[in-house]
């Protein structure tokens, strides 16, 4: 961002109050377009809260981690549609969206909480030092309920994908869940940066990282996870979900 808008940012405010809800300023919505609307993006929030109650086990007392949050949707939506007698953590390479979600979110609601993940990324944080594994040693094994990842392995490599899923494992409770979405298709190469024949034109580093969907399954087998449910690209610029579960049950 330049100096200029930077400014101009700085003036207008990081923050909208829209229907007694704080939500992060448009500019800050990562998004497609129609997320720049408030009334869309609120209704997406809640609409992943929804899909958590009713797919994922979600209910009071729970503990959810949130991985790649953001500016705080999901937060945002659950604490709209259910309150907040349950335990958030989110983490993000994204220093200043840790920020925002610490501020306006933390501040009211102690029960979530919001930690800046600093592990490289080419696309959204090149200079990060930090392991993953490492990182994941602060949460005790079976930690969460619902382990809750959109659009973050469409931006990772495959040896990255299969560390998350091997620690995501370690953190589930028994009957805990994992959602995330990714680009997947059949019948075509393992992995795929920026591919230039699906889709659209993808530009920067990581823009796309699209995998086979033989290739993703065997990633998750090999962490010790099972595909509860899969849905073919049902999501955003044709993203897949993929719900799972410890395939053997401990």
């Amino acid at each position: 961002m330049g100096i200029l808008a930077t400014i101009y940012h700085w003036f207008k405010g990081n923050a909208v109050e829209y229907k007694g809800v704080i939500l992060p300023a448009q500019y800050m919505r990562f998004c497609g377009k129609e997320f720049k609307d408030n009334e869309y993006f609120l209704q997406s929030a809640c609409k992943e809260a929804e899909r958590l109650k009713n797919h994922l086990g979600f209910r009071e007392g729970c503990a959810i981690l949130d991985v790649g949050c953001g500016f705080g949707r999901l937060a945002i939506g659950l604490i709209s549609a259910y309150g907040d007698k349950y335990q958030f953590h989110g983490i993000d390479v994204n220093r200043r969206a840790i920020d925002w979600c610490t501020k306006y979110i933390t501040s009211k609601h102690p029960s979530f909480s919001f930690m800046h993940l600093d592990v490289r990324n080419e696309r959204y944080n090149p200079l990060g030092s930090q392991s993953i594994t490492d990182f994941f040693t602060m949460y005790k094994d079976q930690s969460f309920n619902i382990i809750y990842l959109y659009s973050v392995f469409t931006h990772i490599e495959k040896e990255d994908v299969e560390v998350y899923l091997n620690e995501f494992r370690r953190l589930l409770t028994l009957g805990g869940k994992v959602f995330f979405t990714a680009f997947v298709q059949s019948n075509v190469p393992d992995m795929v940066v920026n591919p230039s024949d699906y889709k659209k034109g993808w530009h920067g580093p990581l823009h796309c990282v699209r995998y086979s969907k033989e290739y993703m399954l065997k990633l998750v087998a090999g962490a010790g996870l099972a595909v509860s449910s899969f849905e073919y690209e049902s999501e955003d610029n044709g993203q897949s979900v993929f719900m799972l579960s410890k395939g053997d049950g401990r």
